[in-house]
């Protein structure tokens, strides 16, 4: 694997992607953040060596390089899920080709549904931990010169990232809260009955990526920070009938509080 993740950094490097201090990938629906960026370079995944294409509506399928918060950035306006028939290795591939590119931190977000009967339709909830009911994107031959065979998860999701963000948040006068995100393979919505055992096993919210690409992260040792936009409710009482379409309207309606978060905690790296 090693050589494909050199081969493709090195192909980014010729197109002008040098040196980029954050990595940020942008769920269903938060693609507007790339409206912020000075974008340099941008990329279809197509015309990647070794990416995947992504097939999912609201996720446009372009590498972006730029300038976002006062640093160079780059970015993932759509991210590839295990749904669309992708290994976790194929997945996750983008992040290790962004630890190659000299990244020093993931930021992450994603598009989800709340099982915390405190959450409403909107909230920002920072990730704290999560729970996988995906492949490990580690499954199979382990290469030492990329992570180690078994890396360490206590602690997924970078405290000082995380404690940042508050404090930025506060001073923006923006609500957020703090929970678990629980992925799952998708590409179905939650049954109730399955939102109800996801809250019994310490889940606040409920997704269809991510969690892949935190442990790709940890595995090469880069620190990670994600928020869930929450975009529907798993909540007895208040499950509605969820569509992909509505998911996008909800996540587009919080977006513009993520990126200002996003923005200045990157600036603050």
């Amino acid at each position: 694997m090693l050589e494909k993740i050199i081969k493709t950094a090195e192909f980014l490097n010729s197109k002008g992607i040098i040196d980029p201090e954050a990595g940020i990938v942008l769920g269903t629906g938060l693609g507007g953040l790339t409206t912020e960026i000075d974008i340099q370079v941008e990329i279809p995944y197509k015309d990647i060596p070794e990416f995947p294409l992504s097939t999912v509506q609201g996720h446009a399928g372009k590498l972006i390089y730029g300038d976002f918060g006062g640093r160079k950035v780059v970015a993932m306006k759509g991210r590839f899920h295990y749904y669309e028939g992708y290994g976790s290795e194929q997945v996750t591939f983008p992040i290790r080709v962004m630890k190659e590119l000299g990244i020093r931190a993931l930021f992450l977000s994603n598009a989800a549904g709340g099982v915390n009967p405190e959450f409403r339709i909107g909230d920002i909830m920072i990730i704290e931990d999560h729970i996988c009911l995906v492949d490990n994107p580690l499954i199979g031959p382990n290469d030492d010169r990329i992570g180690p065979r078994f890396p360490d998860m206590s602690v997924p999701y970078d405290r000082k990232l995380i404690e940042k963000a508050k404090n930025i948040a506060a001073g923006l006068g923006i609500p957020v809260t703090r929970g678990v995100y629980l992925s799952t393979t998708g590409p179905t919505f939650e049954t109730p009955a399955e939102y109800r055992f996801f809250r019994i096993i310490g889940a606040d919210a409920v997704g269809m990526s991510t969690v892949p690409e935190v442990i790709t992260a940890r595995h090469i040792n880069i620190p990670v920070f994600a928020v869930s936009i929450i975009t529907d409710l798993g909540v007895e009482g208040k499950i509605e009938y969820t569509t992909h379409e509505s998911v996008q309207a909800a996540a587009e309606h919080s977006e513009e509080k993520m990126t200002r978060i996003m923005k200045e905690l990157i600036a603050e790296m």
